[in-house]
């Protein structure tokens, strides 16, 4: 999945509703509020509840340029 994807769009964790991250070096959608990523297999995310593996890094770098490139959206 590439960062310009529109379905990133309108994906959203199946548990909070929320928007999700793409996580391209760990190939996953990544959700910060709840901290828990969702694999992308062969180029298809994997949004059931139960396919969400809990995170116990750092958040990934897409989620900075994200909040960076929202701010400026806001302004």
């Amino acid at each position: 999945m590439k960062p310009d994807n529109p379905l990133l769009k309108i994906l959203a964790c199946p548990l909070d509703k929320g928007p999700l991250i793409l996580d391209e070096i760990g190939g996953a959608l990544y959700n910060p509020r709840l901290r828990r990523r969702y694999p992308i297999v062969d180029g298809i995310p994997q949004l059931l509840p139960s396919s969400g593996v809990p995170d116990t890094d750092e958040e990934p770098a897409a989620e900075e340029e994200h909040d960076a490139s929202a701010g400026r959206d806001r302004a």
